[in-house]
């Protein structure tokens, strides 16, 4: 959100923020903050809203340029109807990836967990930059695989809106829930997808569902933002 906002407000351009459906509270406070700091009426506005919503503000006549972050289905949809319109809007996409981190055989472990470890726990994996794939040094792979499990393992698995998950720093142990029970059925899905693929030899799960996944099938290609 900062990083589109923070921009388009320094060029002098005023926004119109469409949240996520499932995170709503945020762009809220958001826009609190806004009214607080004495932005001048208009130079901020949220419009929460399902994806109907979003279509209708990327078909809108009145908008000069579109930054979306989301789906690359999505994203294919905004580009369709940027194209389509009278002005050529221009557009900012930054969509689902699955871009992998590298462990090499020089690496230092303990360091390599750690990192990639963060990468992937972060926000319970619910961000747009999560690192869910690691490629590992075949003669490396088994000590890596042991040390990430372990590390996974340790993690302490608590409700959102508790105090003690709430009085954590951003990068602790603690893990929270998924956003809502849909995005905790699709993650569950795709490790189905995986082990119906002949994937379970080599999955690993704790008892807070955490998983480190060593095949190569679309559980690792695809992006589960989770």
């Amino acid at each position: 959100m900062a990083w589109k906002l923070a921009p388009a407000l320094a060029t002098g351009c005023s926004v119109v923020l469409k949240s996520a459906p499932q995170t709503p509270l945020t762009a809220n406070a958001i826009a609190s903050l806004v009214h607080q700091a004495g932005f001048p009426r208009g130079a901020v506005n949220v419009v929460p809203g399902g994806d109907e919503c979003g279509r209708l503000l990327v078909k809108h006549p009145g908008f000069d340029k579109i930054a979306f972050t989301g789906s690359t289905l999505v994203g294919h949809e905004i580009m369709e109807e940027a194209a389509r319109s009278k002005k050529l809007k221009r557009v900012t996409l930054e969509l689902g990836g699955k871009s992998p981190a590298i462990v090499c055989e020089d690496a230092d472990l303990d360091k390599a967990v750690q990192t990639t470890h963060l990468g992937l726990f972060l926000n319970q994996g619910q961000c747009c930059c999560a690192g869910s794939r690691i490629l590992v040094h075949q003669s490396i792979y088994d000590e890596f695989v042991e040390k990430a499990s372990k590390a996974a393992n340790e993690r302490v698995n608590l409700p959102g809106y508790c105090d003690k998950a709430l009085e954590q720093p951003a990068f602790s142990h603690i893990t929270g829930p998924q956003v809502n029970q849909e995005q905790f059925e699709k993650i569950k899905g795709y490790i189905d997808a995986g082990k119906n693929e002949g994937m379970c030899d080599d999955i690993v799960i704790s008892s807070y569902r955490h998983i480190v996944i060593s095949s190569y099938r679309h559980i690792v290609s695809r992006e589960l933002f989770n």
